[in-house]
């Protein structure tokens, strides 16, 4: 079992008002972390140290925050073991999963440091002689982040390396189902020698989150808030900064398409379907959620994957390799079964898994799926997934794009002028071809169209989000005025 505390100003404390919450793992029940349980006081304490320390972090230079950012990346691999084992604890992760989000947060640090000298602007043309315009990137202020649980380490890292490095300072606000894994960054972070106050981590009990959100994104000296999750959720987060007037970047649900077009290689179609649909227990915004199959090939592809997906190994993480470990909560399981209850009772066939009893969820497909079941248009977020048989191109990119959601989708065809073709066809925020919907690298503009939000982590496109850009002129002549 793990405690940990707030972080505020550099100082680790409790939560003001003494309370506590508990994380307990979702195969056995037993508690994994004891965390503080944050008041809205506690909330407004740390955008305030964040706030105080913004004038000194702000005026650094990129040399230092490169300095602090690598040493932050390295301090990070470092404690792979402990966030091996806070992941399975806490959200009953495969040690495979863990070691990728540790491998690609770290990846994030480093290049948010690279990030640092790149921080420029431009000379804009000016129609008043003699006067020098530009437009320059500065540091917006305090920067709110809120990271969920699936990938806690990569997105945990997502939600401050951009704005650290573009010399904001941070607040990150811990999920209710990992804090322990997220508290694990903020040690990475101090240890790579940060000032006090540049980063400060909060955790609330589950009951708590409207009031402490609230507290966050009302502070007059938050600037900026950046938000991964369910795009319920991102609705009111939304609604809360237009209230507010603060600038947000949401990374919300997803409903991934994966078309498979009739010159496919087989091969590759089911590597790519396999490994998007069922990568931590398809726990993942980018999971593969429909499998769209050209149904000249259907039969054999099915065949294939069919042969492949069941074999995958679901075990408990903590007693040895496991590609499936625990789904995070009996929620997930409930969720899950009723949609393969629903696709079954209206004509889909079960090819492989099926309803499960606990968390340890076996991988699942659905063949012959329509528009009439649940399972089509809802985000299952669990590893129980749908193959939907059309006639041609035309309707699979129509199948694609008949969803709510717009964040990754992929393409599968030999022909790769053609499928190139059909990705530029789907309504998507990122579309892979030959590959799968699981795809992330910290240099890529990552984010959605439609209800997966707006705005772009990752890059140059995290420079945009996290900085102001301001008109600064220089008159270096003397100019004539009208009067």
């Amino acid at each position: 079992m793990s405690t940990i505390s707030l972080l505020i100003g550099g100082r680790r404390q409790p939560a003001g008002q003494g309370g506590t919450f508990e994380r307990r793992n979702p195969l056995d029940g037993q508690v994994a972390t004891v965390a503080p349980a944050a008041s809205p006081e506690d909330a407004r304490a740390a955008v305030q140290a964040a706030a105080d320390a913004f004038a000194a972090w702000s005026q650094t230079g990129p040399g230092q925050r490169r300095a602090l950012l690598s040493r932050a990346a390295d301090a990070l691999e470092a404690r792979q073991a402990d966030f091996v084992a806070a992941m399975a604890a806490e959200t009953g992760a495969s040690g495979l999963w863990a070691e990728f989000n540790v491998h690609l947060a770290a990846g994030m640090l480093r290049e948010a440091a690279a990030l640092t000298s790149q921080i420029g602007g431009e000379v804009i043309p000016s129609d008043v002689p003699g006067n020098l315009a530009m437009g320059q990137r500065v540091p917006a202020g305090v920067v709110v982040g809120m990271a969920p649980w699936n990938a806690p380490v990569i997105l945990g890292v997502r939600a401050v390396a951009a704005p650290l490095a573009c010399g904001n300072t941070v607040v990150l606000k811990g999920s209710e189902m990992c804090p322990a894994t997220h508290g694990l960054i903020i040690e990475s972070l101090q240890e790579a020698g940060l000032p006090d106050g540049v980063v400060n981590f909060i955790t609330n009990a589950p009951q708590d989150a409207p009031a402490v959100v609230e507290a966050l994104v009302a502070h007059p000296a938050t600037r900026r808030v950046n938000f991964t999750g369910s795009t319920k959720v991102g609705r009111i987060i939304a609604g809360l900064c237009a209230q507010h007037l603060k600038p947000v970047v949401l990374e919300l649900g997803g409903k991934a398409p994966l078309i498979v077009l009739d010159d496919a290689d087989l091969d590759c179609a089911v590597g790519a379907a396999a490994f998007g649909a069922f990568a931590n227990s398809g726990q993942i915004c980018m999971s593969t959620e429909r499998i769209i199959v050209d149904e000249k090939i259907a039969d054999a592809f099915v065949q294939r994957l069919t042969a492949k997906v069941s074999g995958l190994p679901v075990g408990d993480p903590r007693q040895g390799p496991v590609v499936l470990g625990s789904v995070v909560d009996m929620s997930t399981v409930r969720r899950c079964n009723a949609m393969i209850e629903d696709a079954l009772d209206k004509g889909a066939r079960l090819l492989c898994g099926g309803k499960a009893d606990d968390t340890l969820m076996p991988a699942t497909l659905l063949d012959h799926v329509t528009p009439a079941m649940r399972i089509y248009a809802e985000e299952t977020f669990g590893p129980v997934k749908a193959i939907v048989r059309v006639q041609g191109e035309d309707a699979a990119v129509a199948c694609a794009n008949d969803s709510a959601y717009g964040l990754s989708a992929a393409v599968i065809g030999a022909d790769v002028a053609r499928a190139m073709r059909v990705a530029g066809r789907v309504q998507s925020g990122i579309c892979h071809v030959n590959g799968p919907t699981v795809h992330d690298e910290p240099q890529m503009p990552f984010g959605g169209v439609k209800d997966s939000g707006y705005g772009r982590f990752g890059g140059r496109a995290g420079i945009e989000a996290f900085t102001d850009l301001r008109w600064i002129s220089v008159q270096t002549t003397p100019r004539v005025y009208p009067f």
